[in-house]
């Protein structure tokens, strides 16, 4: 892949974007149904791979994603793949029925019974919005249970792009989805990511559009220079609270992601540390350091009036601040007074927040999340099996779908921890978001199954690794 088309195939497209792309395609001179060819050829290719020579099955709806059903079906005819095809509508469009016309293997009857290998979705793509008709929906239901690797077409059948919804109750699962030309926003959002199984992308060549989200990518992080000493790889002070637990999960984490000097604050001292981790009880003396790169706030702090008041006195320090866990509950908009900060609530907390930032809390999740990035003036991590990242210009980073073994207590604290460390480095919240983000996500799939958040945060170290040059 040339590198140049590296951040254009990152982008995360709605469908009037995607439909955008695809104008400025044919309106620089490429024919509609040049477009489905160059778009079911290259889809049948990946077809023609996860097949390995078992005999296929390809259901074709009216539009053009059944268009392209039936350049895959001819491409793999073509090629020696055993293959048939089943209409379950007529094409309804010229380009399908054009492709359809050049279409010259088996179709045989919409038998839900149907058997085979390998089952190709394409009956509806990226525009459905209403649920599919109840034999529309039979029928697919019952060929996906007579094949046992199910490859969806851009989208599966049944879901909404824009949202990410499942329309239809009881709908297949997907070994293998291949999304055309780009990803669109429910190849990330849950529910209907998790139906679709290993995710491929086939570049058709479109341009970057205006206002698009793009997919968490793997970061590169540079080595420290040659000259670095600790303060200069950044100093990174973590305030402590009520339950040291979380608080040295966190710091954990930023000893390993990056930060040259990880400092807590806590009062009492807690009893059990890293010996490399240095522990103080003076927030003053901390906070009045001027080679403080950034600061973490909110794991283990606890929700009391003391916990409030070094929430507004770390926040008064006016450095680059990750606000986590009990901190996003005790905040007050006002306090926040223009630090550069990044937020990292789960769904409970983006609701206080809303309520804080007086929010009306409906919509999609990324738009939720923009709102409220614009409304604090902060970078929002709003957490969750489909966790995004959002900025107050606009900016949405997705996330890929992560191990879902990060579902138990104290990841949160390593992932704001590791965050943080990336902030003490180069004071780029955004940036530090990502990176913290991927990292994380990273350390997860390292470990595996059945980890513990300590694990997890000796784990970025190694996660942080694959990322040097």
């Amino acid at each position: 892949m040339p590198r140049n088309r590296e951040h254009v195939l990152g982008q995360v497209l709605t469908v009037a974007q995607m439909r955008h792309a695809e104008d400025e395609l044919i309106n620089a001179g490429i024919s509609v149904d040049a477009l489905m060819q160059k778009a079911g050829q290259g889809a049948g290719e990946w077809v023609r791979r996860i097949a390995a020579g078992r005999a296929v099955t390809v259901l074709c709806g009216p539009g053009n994603n059944g268009g392209d059903g039936w350049v895959i079906a001819e491409y793999l005819r073509s090629r020696a793949t055993p293959v048939k095809v089943i209409a379950a509508r007529e094409p309804a469009t010229d380009a399908a029925r054009t492709a359809h016309a050049l279409n010259h293997g088996d179709v045989i009857a919409a038998d839900p019974a149907t058997t085979g290998d390998v089952l190709v979705d394409c009956l509806f793509g990226s525009g459905l919005t209403r649920a599919l008709p109840d034999d529309l929906c039979a029928l697919l239901s019952g060929l996906a249970a007579q094949h046992p690797h199910r490859i969806a077409i851009d989208l599966p059948s049944g879901i909404e792009s824009d949202s990410g919804l499942v329309l239809n109750e009881g709908l297949p699962h997907w070994t293998h989805t291949i999304a055309l030309g780009a990803w669109k926003h429910a190849h990330l959002t849950m529910p209907a990511c998790h139906t679709m199984g290993t995710m491929r992308l086939f570049d058709i060549g479109v341009a970057a559009q205006s206002g698009a989200a793009h997919k968490l990518a793997k970061p590169v992080i540079a080595p420290p220079a040659a000259d670095a000493h600790k303060y200069l790889r950044g100093l990174l002070g973590i305030v402590g609270g009520a339950m040291p637990g979380a608080t040295l999960l966190a710091a954990t984490a930023a000893q390993r992601a990056g930060a040259g000097y990880v400092k807590l604050v806590a009062n009492p001292a807690p009893v059990h540390t890293d010996p490399a981790l240095v522990v103080t009880t003076d927030i003053d003396a901390l906070l009045s350091d001027k080679r403080m790169a950034a600061l973490l706030i909110g794991p283990g702090l606890g929700r009391s009036d003391a916990s409030s008041r070094l929430l507004t006195q770390a926040l008064h320090a006016a450095k680059p601040t990750v606000v986590d866990a009990d901190a996003l509950v005790l905040l007050r908009g006002a306090i926040l007074n223009g630090v550069p900060c990044v937020l990292t609530p789960h769904e409970g907390e983006m609701a206080a927040l809303e309520r804080t930032f007086a929010l009306a809390g409906k919509g999609l999740r990324r738009d939720r999340a923009l709102v409220l990035a614009k409304a604090a003036n902060a970078v929002v991590v709003l957490k969750g099996p489909d966790t995004l990242i959002a900025a107050p210009d606009g900016t949405v980073i997705l996330s890929p779908r992560a191990s879902p073994w990060l579902s138990v207590a104290g990841t949160g604290d390593v992932l704001a921890g590791t965050i943080a460390s990336r902030l003490a480095v180069h004071a780029d919240p955004l940036r530090a978001a990502q990176e913290g983000l991927w990292l994380h996500g990273e350390a997860a799939r390292l470990c595996g199954a059945a980890f513990t958040p300590g694990e997890l945060a000796h784990a970025i170290r190694f996660a942080l690794i694959e990322c040097l040059p």
